[in-house]
């Protein structure tokens, strides 16, 4: 008789596996512990039916019992329960106490199918000859900026063009805590509390003391506007009553 594929169910796993009737159960459940990771002596396994019946694979004497005196038919479900308690059965969806694998870095720069050696075929990133370059040009253009604007600490600005963003410039310069950026950060202690930190970034204080009113942002010069921005009264629109 020829193998029959059904679909094998279980807590842990859900798979179609090629079936052969002249099997025995004690047999069948052998080769379904690779399978479900249930020991065979744990397994209480049921043959669900195209029409929905649950006929149970038990007998008195499994070794020989053969899978032929069921009504297999294809794509039929083998569902395998675990009589194990709770507590007794491993737990395959945790994997914190799983020992991952960390491939050895000289290993990896080996490998000639792995994104580093894309890079280095296509010379980017730090694999450009031209990269220093292209870096020393991005921070002279930012120079640039921060000079042709006027950006200096202890002066007033607004921030992306937004009158109610107002406030003063507070420090000019590199800021380590913001991965691959080149250039000068303008740090700016907004009139408002809408901004994202105070003063500080990534555990380094750039300016100010720890507060939980957040007031300060680091934004590029293009973003800055340097001028004579008075601190808002909330006041000055109101009508005289």
């Amino acid at each position: 008789m020829a193998d029959v594929p059904l679909y094998v169910v279980s807590d842990y796993s859900s798979s179609e596996r090629r079936i052969t009737p002249s099997w025995s159960i004690a047999q069948l459940k052998t080769k379904l512990e690779p399978i479900t990771g249930i020991p065979p002596s744990c397994q209480r396994i049921s043959l669900r039916t195209s029409t929905n019946q649950n006929i149970p694979l038990e007998a008195a004497d499994e070794e020989s019992t053969y899978l032929q005196s069921y009504p297999l038919s294809a794509y039929a479900e083998l569902h395998v329960i675990d009589t194990r308690p709770p507590g007794a059965r491993p737990n395959f969806s945790n994997a914190a106490g799983v020992e991952k694998y960390v491939l050895p870095e000289e290993e990896y720069e080996k490998k000639s199918d792995s994104v580093l050696a894309w890079k280095k075929n296509q010379k980017l990133g730090r694999f450009d000859p031209n990269a220093p370059s292209h870096e020393q040009a991005k921070i002279t253009a930012n120079a640039q900026e921060i000079e042709a604007r006027g950006i200096a600490v202890g002066k007033r600005c607004r921030v992306g063009g937004d009158d109610t963003r107002r406030g003063e410039i507070k420090f000019v310069g590199e800021v380590k805590e913001i991965p691959g950026s080149v250039g000068a950060w303008i740090g700016v202690q907004l009139d408002e509390p809408v901004g994202k930190n105070d003063g500080s970034i990534g555990g380094t204080r750039y300016w100010g003391e720890e507060s939980a009113v957040k007031r300060g942002v680091f934004v590029r010069p293009e973003r800055v506007e340097v001028g004579d921005w008075p601190v808002l009264d909330d006041l000055e629109d109101m009508e005289e009553i």
